[in-house]
């Protein structure tokens, strides 16, 4: 701990540092301000520019639309535009990092570059590489700007999928304080679903509930110097939100199982309470009744829906400030300093023994006279012999397991930037981020321990005790679990329940000094354009450090609700890289065209971990007039394998969703399940896990290598002169991967295996327990480390349109303006090779194990405002998916397979929101609205169709409005 305090000291003084100087510099008197540039740096391009247009397409979500939306975390507003698919956020529970990231095109969060003012963020958290958008402050959110499609040429590794970049207002002058209040309201209306709840007497929720209450408090303080040529804005934000349990809904009240005829029923997890007892010798499983050992079924799975969180409990500080200050037209001095400190709890059902293997001495005091009968007697076993059993056994009596997750993030940044001289300017900046996590993972058991609970024998009065003496000593107590009708005890449960410790942090320094020019005043220049060629060039040094430190219950893998062992790690890695950009108005102001420009970017790399690389860029437009702008790029992007990616230990986790050859009607043959390991005599005997989750092998690998992505765009603007107010445009993009970085999928190398595809490759991968099962124990899985595997391509066209009516101008006097934004994307293919030389599979319109969270062909937002002349303005949004399809009902070799009623199509979905606000004086604005107007339930997504890192309450939570109608109200309070 002394190193993270270290380095919370070093970054509280060196931010106390920058703040001094910043406000030291506005104190001082200096020259005469310089004519403000007219040329403007878009996202995309390091080169100033004179038109708000760029190459690369760029999508913008202003701060106007996020207050509609009435947003309080980032991750919400992203989700809600087309070319972004649902990653971490504030309603996954099981599997959270406690961080929300953004994950452009589906391509992963690892390959989306998030920056602030054009700096990059830091990974978010040592459990996650992905930048965390919990760390930006809403508060001064001026603008989001997305662009998605390769920028590497101009930010470096990580923007193969594209980039978004936050701009701040950081020249803010005045006060400004902001409440805000949210809660969601539903009603419980489903019959079918709740049909099968009250069929195996669960509880229901209330009809109508109203929960999730969300608080927010910010303000804003910026203060001009008295020179008028510096600048500091400070902030401050506090956000409390409530927990939400799956309970408090009947869609989410109990883990669904859909038959093969589409019947409803509440499924759940063979580990249950009271126990059940696999017989490892004799193949038999029972479930515990009283003293005796009656047959399993499904009915006695256990309920583990009502305990996990549908809305994480989240409290978040942020605080930080934005300076600047002009000594002259040579020195610009700018500075950053951003804190945040973030707890939230991921609770999910109680833990316990799952499936983990056992020795029972046939003596022991703990069976009764039949179980020693059917346990040992049956196998041929002996009163000094020992059963071998697996024991699934829920801790109801502890509670649900919690991971208490925290994440506090320092940012320093500094700069010096100004003309130099006859058209040339600089920029130098330096940056340090650090992220800390703790991580308290509660109510856990021990394995250890459990099997010294287990092992028990009588004392001299005739009470069960531990028969290990040091066991007793650290205050073991008997596992009484092969009697339902006995309670277990305190003594017992403090014992068992171990905690687990995580700790870590990132460090990521970044160095770049830039110098950029008009090369026109050297002559260089078109004869044909008013102006020269612009260029940009520079240098960049960034170091990646991560480090995460485990317990010895983590690490041993001694924690039985964790599927595994997790193991520490630490690494680092630097690069050393060169860019430069130029843009060449070829052609201005000509008949027929009225602006052709070209442009080309390089960066050069040198990784200590992979190695030199080199990424470009290449791009025009035409403008024949000032009416339509036509433009095309080109981006050749490089990203090397990050620290996670590549120094996590391997460990088994919970990554298949399905093992077909379990179960006592396997959904594929004896030859077929035998290519997986699966024995004559275990066919049709291997035991299934109801709640769909089996182990893979994961972690990685320090011999990755770069992967590399080409990503063209061909588009148009269309801003009519005879639409004054109308800005349309329409781009297609294809992005193509090569030696993607990931594991291959535990799901598809058992599909391939099964099917017949590549066997020598797949089926070597799938490695089963002594009993042929991949989730008891931690000895069965399939291997799905990462590695180079193939190659990821997906193509689309982003549409993006907005349109002013003053209504005025239709003869509707005095009654204001009516505002139009769409921003749609139709998905054209989403093709995945699992590995060099196989055959490929598409996921556009489809969702499931292999691709993961939907796909929708079309989405689009589309939202109407009405700015009335009363200090009054409101607005609606219609937010639409359309149908996906489960995988399984495509004709790809690899996806196909049975599909089930009721699971193989989510139909099109469509939101409709509601929002207003209501200028009450010069000072006091009030707004609120109603998010999901109709309360629509979100669609039933099992965890039949994908594994619970993408399900959360019987639904992709984080894709469709899981919660129901979201209301929300604001005052703003500006001086």
């Amino acid at each position: 701990m002394k190193g993270f305090e270290s380095r919370i000291r070093q970054s509280l003084l060196t931010g106390a540092a920058i703040g001094v100087c910043a406000l030291t510099s506005m104190a001082t008197t200096a020259y005469a301000a310089a004519d403000d540039l007219q040329e403007i740096v878009i996202t995309g391009s390091r080169i100033k520019t004179d038109s708000s247009v760029g190459i690369s397409p760029v999508t913008t979500v202003s701060n106007e639309e996020i207050k509609l939306q009435g947003a309080t975390r980032m991750e919400d507003v992203l989700n809600n535009l087309p070319q972004v698919f649902a990653s971490q956020g504030g309603n996954i529970s099981n599997g959270s990092t406690g961080t929300a990231t953004v994950n452009l095109r589906g391509l992963g969060s690892q390959r989306t570059l998030v920056l602030i003012d054009g700096h990059r963020m830091p990974a978010g958290s040592p459990l996650n590489s992905a930048a965390d958008l919990n760390e930006i402050p809403t508060a001064l959110v001026k603008r989001v700007e997305v662009l998605s499609g390769g920028a590497s040429a101009v930010y470096g590794a990580d923007a193969v999928a594209g980039v978004v970049n936050f701009i701040m207002d950081d020249k803010f002058e005045g006060a400004k304080a902001e409440v805000g209040y949210s809660f969601y309201q539903h009603n419980n209306d489903s019959t079918r679903i709740q049909n099968a709840v009250k069929a195996r007497n669960f509880a229901l929720p209330d009809d109508d509930v109203t929960d999730g209450f969300t608080r927010t408090y910010s303000g804003v303080l910026g203060v001009n110097s008295t020179d008028g040529k510096g600048n500091i804005t400070v902030y401050a934000e506090y956000l409390k939100a409530q927990p939400l349990q799956q309970g408090a809904r009947d869609y989410s009240a109990c883990a669904i199982s859909v038959s093969s005829k589409g019947a409803y029923s509440c499924g759940g997890s063979g580990t249950t309470a009271p126990a059940q007892i696999i017989d490892n010798i004799g193949g038999g499983d029972y479930i515990v009744s009283g003293k005796n050992l009656n047959n399993y079924t499904s009915a006695s799975a256990f309920n583990y829906a009502p305990y996990n969180y549908y809305q994480r409990p989240d409290q978040r500080y942020s605080a930080g400030f934005f300076g600047h200050y002009d000594f002259n037209e040579h020195v610009q001095v700018y500075t950053e300093f951003m804190f945040h400190d973030d707890h939230t709890l991921a609770q999910i059902a109680p833990s316990g023994v799952f499936g983990q293997e056992f020795t029972i001495g046939c003596d022991s005091p703990l069976l009764s006279a039949s179980q020693i009968n059917t346990l040992c007697t049956a196998n041929g076993l002996t009163s000094s012999d020992k059963a071998d059993v697996s024991i699934l056994r829920r801790n109801v009596e502890g509670g649900g397991r919690i991971d208490d997750l925290r994440h506090t993030s320092y940012r320093e940044l500094i700069g010096l930037k100004g003309d130099l001289y006859d058209g040339w300017s600089y920029d130098v900046s330096a940056q340090r981020s650090t992220v800390i996590l703790s991580e308290t993972y509660k109510n856990d058991f021990s394995l250890a321990r459990t099997a010294e609970a287990l092992n028990v024998t009588k004392d001299s009065n005739g009470n069960l005790v531990c028969a290990n003496s040091a066991a007793v000593a650290a205050g073991c107590s008997p596992y009484t679990i092969f009697d339902s009708s006995s309670s277990i005890s305190s003594a017992a449960l403090t014992y068992l329940q171990t905690p687990g410790f995580k700790e870590g942090s990132t460090v990521q320094d970044v160095v770049n000094a830039s110098i950029s020019g008009d090369l026109g005043r050297y002559g260089l220049q078109s004869p044909l354009a008013n102006r020269g060629v612009a260029i940009v060039f520079g240098t960049e040094y960034r170091r990646e450090e991560l480090t995460l430190k485990v317990d010895q219950e983590f690490d041993s893998g001694d924690l039985a609700g964790q599927g595994g062992p997790t193991h520490g790690v630490a690494g680092a890695y630097d690069v050393r890289e060169a860019f430069m950009e130029v843009k060449i108005p070829v052609i201005q102001d000509k008949p027929f065209i009225k602006e052709f420009n070209i442009e080309g970017g390089y960066r050069y790399s040198d990784y200590s971990t992979s190695g030199k690389t080199d990424t470009y860029k290449v791009g025009g437009d035409w403008a024949p007039t000032s009416d339509l702008r036509l433009r095309a790029g080109f981006n050749h992007a490089v990203r090397a394998p990050n620290v996670v990616e590549l120094f996590t230990p391997q460990g088994v986790a919970l990554g298949l969703t399905d093992d077909p050859c379990a179960g006592s009607s396997p959904s594929y043959t004896l030859a077929q399940c035998a290519r997986t390991g699966v024995t004559a005599a275990q066919y049709g005997k291997i035991v299934a896990n109801g709640a769909g989750q089996y182990n893979d092998l994961e972690g990685g690998n320090p011999n990755l290598k770069p992967e590399a992505a080409d990503t063209l765009t061909v588009g148009t603007v269309i801003t009519p002169t005879f639409l004054p107010d109308l800005t349309f445009s329409a781009d297609y993009y294809n992005i193509h991967i090569d030696d993607t970085i990931n594991g291959i999928g535990a799901d598809l190398i058992m599909t391939n295996c099964l099917n017949g595809i590549n066997t020598s490759t797949f089926c070597p991968l799938i490695k089963r327990s002594a009993t042929g099962s991949l989730w008891l124990g931690t000895t069965g899985y399939v291997t799905n480390t990462n590695q180079n595997t193939g190659s990821l391509e997906q193509s689309g066209i982003d549409f993006n349109a907005n349109y002013r009516v003053d209504l005025a101008d239709i003869g509707l006097e005095k009654v204001g303006a009516l505002n139009f934004n769409m921003t749609g994307t139709y998905l054209i293919d989403f093709v995945t090779q699992a590995l060099k030389g196989s055959d490929g599979y598409d996921c556009a319109g489809y969702f499931g194990a292999n691709c993961g969270v939907p796909a929708p062909v079309w989405r689009h937002k589309v939202r109407a405002t009405w700015q009335t002349p009363w200090d009054a303005d409101i607005s609606v949004a219609w937010r639409h998916l359309s149908s996906v399809a489960w995988e399984r009902n495509s004709s790809n070799a690899t996806l196909h397979g049975t599909s089930i009623p009721g699971l193989s199509e989510i139909s099109s979905y469509d939101y409709f929101d509601f929002s207003g606000s209501y200028q009450v004086s010069d000072w006091l604005t009030l707004s609120g609205g109603v998010n999901n107007v109709f309360d629509k339930d979100p669609p039933l997504a099992t965890t039949q169709v994908a594994s619970s890192s993408y399900i959360n309450g019987n639904t992709y939570a984080q894709v469709y409005d899981s919660l129901g109608r979201y209301f929300f109200f604001r005052a703003s309070a500006k001086f």
